[in-house]
């Protein structure tokens, strides 16, 4: 609570930014979670897939830090409500992250030839999309400094609205990834499918969240 305050002290962005570290460090580690998948190194599938569920579980303390201990004192530039869902988007693509480390825990499996290229770009997409959105929390400062408007808010929409092309481009090589792999799927068990099917799903929730969280920021400033 004492830290919480103190954030919220220096900035009432700091908790959100603060909170954004730990889910950046989740996402971050996607890509050495599947690069450990290539090389077949169950143990550090396993140690990566703890190491997220750590910072999940962080982001988790965090959030339920910034809910519990909010401060009425401390005036807030934006309502308290839409501080809130922005640490909810947050945190749940946190938990997305730690929801894929957990799949490939579960069964050895591979990623085959005929979707290998797909799925890299798929993968690179959703974390460039991801990264594009903290971006825009990383803003929150300036857009405090400038009253929620002129420039600032200018730049932050014209951000949004890259987030949200990103976010179309991942949809269209997810749809080429899951063609690649029905093509592919006489090479896999029917449980092996089912998991791709799950991590693929859970790796493009990334990039929704991300265009969520983003528009989330843009609703506050129309209504500022």
């Amino acid at each position: 609570m004492f830290t919480i305050l103190k954030l919220f002290g220096h900035s009432p962005f700091t908790p959100l930014q603060a909170h954004m570290d730990y889910i950046a460090g989740c996402v971050h580690k996607l890509p050495e979670l599947f690069a450990a998948l290539r090389e077949e190194d169950k143990a550090k599938i396993e140690e990566i897939s703890n190491q997220i569920s750590k910072l999940e579980h962080k982001a988790d303390l965090t959030k339920n830090d910034i809910r519990n201990h909010l401060p009425k004192s401390v005036y807030l530039p934006i309502d308290r409500s839409q501080l809130l869902e922005i640490v909810t988007l947050q945190d749940s693509i946190a938990d997305k992250a730690e929801d894929i480390g957990v799949l490939l825990t579960l069964k050895p499996i591979e990623i085959l030839d005929e979707f290998s290229d797909a799925f890299d770009k798929f993968l690179d997409m959703n974390i460039v999309t991801f990264d594009q959105a903290r971006s825009i929390i990383m803003e929150l400062h300036e857009l405090l400094e400038s009253s929620f408007g002129g420039k600032e808010a200018e730049k932050v929409r014209d951000m949004v609205n890259r987030v949200a092309r990103k976010e179309h481009e991942v949809d269209l090589i997810q749809r080429e990834l899951i063609k690649q792999m029905i093509e592919a799927e006489d090479k896999m068990t029917y449980t092996t499918f089912f998991l791709w099917q799950k991590i693929i799903a859970a790796l493009a929730d990334i990039s929704n969240l991300a265009e969520q969280l983003d528009w989330q920021v843009r609703r506050t400033l129309e209504l500022k």
